[in-house]
């Protein structure tokens, strides 16, 4: 059975090696509107003078937060590598960058009016847990908001990539194979009101919303590549995977040599002790 110690150790190890991956992986990529999962995820608390981003990584989406004056920020995460890239940004020299789990955070009752989470609930174990310490740590009518993989939207570069992924991973031994990761009632919006009603949440918003990474093979390859179940991989296995990439999407490529690549994430809110607007 995965606990969730073992799950964290898998992921401050693989974010030791590649601390900005999450960043690197999906900061390019583009809703249908021009704007980035970040920049969706941010416009969610346009209103909140306090925001908690939990498992803030390098600190991309709280350099977004820090446009609107005044604001204070704070940010925790278990990987040490990735805060010391956010304490490098010049934006949040006055934010709280934390080491430290979701599930013992280390802020006062009510310190927020709103917490974010990019790609990074739906990674946590003893998931009830993190909902009470969310639901302690925000004020009455605070806001909880994620965002949450959904998958490949289909057709394009990243389906084949699961599917080439599937089959490298199905031969190799266990050890070589990463923890189970997280909840998987994170993944739906019945889960997530599951997980969050006894907390103090009201009903969850979900909204589903196709991002675009489209690139030449190699951008859009750096991008995939990126996807945790690579990180326990030899460099000769994943080199191999690179080459069938790169073979399986000739055929889709354009004259302009741009591979098609989209996913599909979940904007996940909501409200401590009532419902959204």
């Amino acid at each position: 059975m995965t606990t969730a110690a073992s799950q964290e150790a898998f992921l401050q190890a693989f974010h030791a090696e590649r601390p900005a991956v999450t960043a690197e992986a999906f900061g390019r990529g583009r809703a249908p509107d021009g704007r980035s999962s970040y920049e969706l995820l941010c416009d969610r608390v346009a209103g909140s003078s306090r925001v908690l981003d939990l498992g803030c990584g390098d600190g991309l989406l709280l350099e977004f937060l820090a446009r609107a004056d005044g604001r204070q920020l704070a940010g925790v995460d278990l990987s040490p590598q990735s805060l010391a890239l956010a304490r490098r940004r010049p934006a949040l020299s006055g934010a709280r960058l934390e080491e430290g789990r979701a599930q013992a955070l280390p802020f006062a009752d009510h310190s927020f009016d709103a917490c974010v989470s990019h790609m990074a609930l739906m990674l946590m174990g003893e998931i009830e847990q993190v909902a009470a310490e969310v639901a302690r740590v925000l004020c009455p009518g605070g806001v909880l908001t994620c965002v949450v993989g959904g998958g490949a939207v289909g057709g394009e570069s990243y389906e084949r990539f699961l599917e080439l992924l599937r089959r490298t991973i199905a031969e190799v031994p266990a050890a070589r194979r990463i923890p189970a990761l997280g909840d998987r009632r994170t993944r739906s919006r019945d889960g997530l009101d599951e997980v969050l009603g006894p907390a103090g949440f009201g009903p969850v918003s979900w909204e589903t919303v196709p991002i675009d990474l489209s690139g030449p093979v190699e951008e859009v390859w750096a991008a995939v590549s990126g996807l945790y179940d690579l990180g326990p991989l030899d460099g000769g296995t994943v080199e191999r995977l690179r080459e069938a990439f790169v073979a399986e999407v000739r055929d889709m490529t354009t004259p302009e040599g741009i591979v098609p690549c989209a996913f599909t994430i979940h904007l996940a809110t909501a409200r401590l002790g009532g419902t959204l607007p």
